[in-house]
C-alpha cells in the first residue's frame, strides 16, 4: 500500500512537500558541519547517528522552505491560536524548551508553523503542528510566523501525526498513545498509518499496548524515550494477568514512583509486576475449633475444622487408651455413619 505522502494535497498541486519540523529548530545548513567518515565500532555508530540527525534536520529544513515559498507566511497573535484537539507529546522537556527560546530570541522563528482557521471559533486558530515555537512566541511576546491553511479534520491528524514521526525526539509510547486517540475520535485505520507513517502490522501492536495497559499508568509512567516497541508489547502482555492492572495503578501512586525518571519509572513497574504475590491472610479458610471433655475430665479433646481436614487432639489420662479404642472401631463408627445418613434421606423423602 502506497503511503500517503507527508501533506501531499494540503498546498496547490504544484507546490506539494513533506512536512516536518524538527522543533529544535536546528542551524541555518551553511552553518553545520557534516562528518562525511564513517568509522566502525561505537565511534562509527555514534557518527552514523549524528549524519542520519544531521540529514533529518536538512531534509526538514529544505521542506519548510518550500512550505514558507509555497505559501504565505504571516504574523500571527499567540492569544489567538490554539493547540490541536488531539494532543502527541505526554510532557514538554523544560530544559529542551528553553534552548528553543534562547534560540529564537538571538535569530527569530526560522520555521513557520502550521494552522487553519478554527472549525468553532471565528477569528481563532488551531495549530496542526509547530506547538512549542508558538508557546516560545507567545514566552517572548512576539508574533508566532504561520501558515494558515484550510484543513479538515483528517488532513489536520495527518499532519500533526507525520510531523511527530520525523522527530528524532518523540517516543514510542506518545506516537502509540497518538493513534490510541485517534482510533478512539473514530478516524479509520488508512488515517491513523498515514498519519504515523506506519505499516497496518506496526499500528495493530501500537494499539494493543493501549488497549492492555490502563491509560492512567501510561500517563503515569510519562514518555520513557529510551524504552521501545518490544518492551513496551512485553509489559502490556503482562496485564493480561488477573489484578496485574489494579495492582500496577496503586504502584504508580507511591512517592518512590513519581519521583523517579520517566524510563526508570517503566522498569520499576516491570520489576513490581514481576514480584511474587503474597497469598492475602483474609482469603485463607479460618478453621473451625471447638473443644470438648468428659464431666470427670478423664479425657479431653480439641477439635478443628477446615472443610478439609478433621482434626481430634486427646488430652488427658485416658487419652491414649480412649484414641486406641476409637481407631480399632473405625469400620464399626463409619457403617453406623453410613446407615445414619441414609435413614435421614429417607426421612426427608
Amino acid at each position: 500500500m502506497a503511503r500517503k505522502n507527508l501533506l501531499s494535497g494540503l498546498m496547490d498541486d504544484s507546490k506539494k512537500f513533506t512536512a516536518v519540523n524538527n522543533e529544535d529548530e536546528p542551524a541555518h545548513r551553511d552553518e553545520r558541519q557534516h562528518i562525511t567518515y564513517k568509522g566502525i565500532g561505537a565511534l562509527g555508530a555514534v557518527t552514523r547517528s549524528i549524519d542520519a540527525l544531521a540529514a533529518k534536520a536538512d531534509a526538514a529544513k529544505a521542506i519548510e522552505e518550500q512550505l514558507a515559498s509555497g505559501e504565505t507566511v504571516i504574523d500571527l497573535d499567540p492569544a489567538l491560536i490554539e493547540d490541536s484537539f488531539v494532543t502527541d507529546r505526554l510532557a514538554h522537556t523544560d530544559e529542551q524548551f528553553r534552548e528553543l527560546v534562547e534560540a529564537i530570541r538571538l535569530r527569530g522563528q526560522d520555521s513557520p508553523i502550521l494552522v487553519r482557521p478554527h472549525p468553532e471559533r471565528e477569528g481563532r486558530y488551531q495549530i496542526a503542528f509547530g506547538h512549542r515555537r508558538a508557546r516560545a512566541a507567545k514566552e517572548l511576546g512576539r508574533p508566532v510566523r504561520a501558515v494558515v491553511k484550510k484543513l479538515d479534520d483528517r488532513d489536520h491528524v495527518i499532519a500533526q501525526g507525520q510531523e511527530n514521526s520525523a522527530r528524532a525526539d518523540l517516543s514510542f509510547i506518545e506516537r502509540t498513545m497518538f493513534a490510541d486517540k485517534l482510533d478512539t475520535l473514530g478516524f479509520d485505520r488508512e488515517t491513523i498509518m498515514s498519519a504515523l507513517s506506519a505499516d497496518k502490522t506496526t499500528v495493530s501492536k501500537m494499539l494493543s499496548v493501549t488497549k492492555r495497559i490502563p491509560a492512567e499508568v501510561l500517563t503515569a509512567i510519562g514518555a520513557a524515550k529510551t524504552t521501545g516497541r518490544d518492551r513496551w508489547h512485553d509489559l502490556s502482555v503482562k496485564f493480561e494477568t488477573e489484578n496485574i492492572a489494579a495492582r500496577a495503578i496503586e504502584f504508580t501512586r507511591s512517592a518512590e514512583f513519581e519521583t523517579a525518571e520517566p524510563d526508570a519509572r517503566f522498569d520499576m513497574l516491570v520489576a513490581f509486576i514481576g514480584r511474587k504475590q503474597p497469598a492475602s491472610p483474609a482469603a485463607a479458610i479460618q478453621p473451625v475449633a471447638h473443644a470438648w471433655q468428659r464431666q470427670d475430665g478423664a479425657v479431653k479433646a480439641k477439635i478443628k475444622d477446615d472443610g478439609k481436614q478433621f482434626t481430634i487432639a486427646l488430652k488427658a489420662e485416658k487419652a491414649s487408651a480412649f484414641g486406641a479404642y476409637i481407631a480399632s472401631n473405625l469400620d464399626r463408627l463409619y457403617e453406623a455413619f453410613e446407615k445414619t445418613q441414609d435413614l435421614t434421606k429417607n426421612g426427608d423423602q
